[in-house]
Parts: structure tokens; C-alpha cells; sequence
């Protein structure tokens, strides 16, 4: 997993960590303390705060989990997989197109940064240069055919390669 997404979501963690060890039984107590409850904005409000800020730590800790599962040796060296960069020529808009194949946490499709978990990136996952994956949409079917693939271990084969000729060392 890219030590980039594990430190975003890490920071998110601490400070809705501090959040709801700190700030809200402060602020639950300074509510509770204006009298009654059952008529009590602020109270409702930061009770309200805190189940939401208990469900997302709950939501982020799993996904730390889950990612921290991504093993690179099981991301297969000939197909399209996590970090995957494929060029495919859309049938539908008759034009080619770059994505790259990441987390959910990184997805921005104005980038062509798509994650795995998308219909594209599900449909793009497995394949092969010259394969053809067809894309369910709400606007229809798109037919994706894959011109390039350059794999996460590829990528990493080239900086290598590129950090040898640097240093003045081949191997």
C-alpha cells in the first residue's frame, strides 16, 4: 500500500481520535451543564457528532486493515492489477484512453487515477493487452480494449533500472 495513503488515513484517525477523546465530552459536558436535555441542541448535536466520529474511526481502522493486507507478490505480473497503468482505446468515444489502477483513497477520474473497485477498474483488473472489457454504465455499454499494459512491478523493474544508470551501476 502507498505509504502516502497509510499516513492520510493515520492522521485522520488521530485527530477523530482526539476529537472524541477531548473535545466532545467537553463539549457534552458544557451542554448537559445549560439544564434540561430533552430540549437541548447543543447536547443532541454533540451526541449526534460522536456516534458519527465512533462509525468513521470504525471505518477507517478497517480499511487500515485491509490495506495493510495488499501483498505486491499477489498482484500478478501480466495482467492489469493494483497500480497497473493501461492505455485502451474506448470503442464508444472512438479515442484512447490512460488509466491507472489505485485505491479507493486515490481514485480522481479527472486524473485517470481509477480505483479497483470502480466498474472500470473491475472491468480492467485480469486483463491482458489485447483484451476487450466491457463496462457497464448508466449510459450504456462501453467496450474497452486493451493497447498497453504496464504493471506495478514493471514500474518498479524501470525506476530500478533508472536508479542503476544514475548511480553509474548495471546489473
Amino acid at each position: 500500500m502507498p505509504d502516502h495513503i497509510k499516513k492520510q488515513l493515520l492522521k485522520e484517525i488521530q485527530i477523530l481520535e482526539h476529537e472524541l477523546a477531548h473535545e466532545l465530552p467537553a463539549e457534552i459536558k458544557k451542554a448537559a451543564s445549560l439544564g434540561d436535555l430533552s430540549e437541548n441542541a447543543e447536547y443532541h448535536m454533540a451526541k449526534q457528532r460522536q456516534v458519527f466520529v465512533n462509525a468513521r474511526l470504525g471505518q477507517l481502522k478497517r480499511r487500515m486493515a485491509e490495506l495493510s493486507l495488499v501483498n505486491l507478490a499477489n498482484i500478478p505480473h501480466d495482467k492489469a492489477g493494483f497500480g497497473s497503468t493501461v492505455v485502451v482505446f474506448d470503442s464508444t468515444k472512438n479515442e484512447e484512453i490512460v488509466y491507472r489502477l489505485v485505491t479507493s483513497e486515490e481514485s480522481d477520474v479527472a486524473k485517470g487515477l481509477i480505483s479497483t473497485t470502480s466498474p472500470i477498474g473491475r472491468g480492467i483488473v485480469g486483463k491482458q493487452v489485447g483484451d476487450v472489457a466491457t463496462i457497464v454504465t448508466p449510459n450504456g455499454k462501453r467496450e474497452l480494449e486493451i493497447l498497453k499494459l504496464t504493471t506495478v512491478h514493471d514500474e518498479a523493474a524501470e525506476a530500478e533500472a533508472e536508479e542503476d544508470s544514475a548511480n553509474g551501476t548495471e546489473k
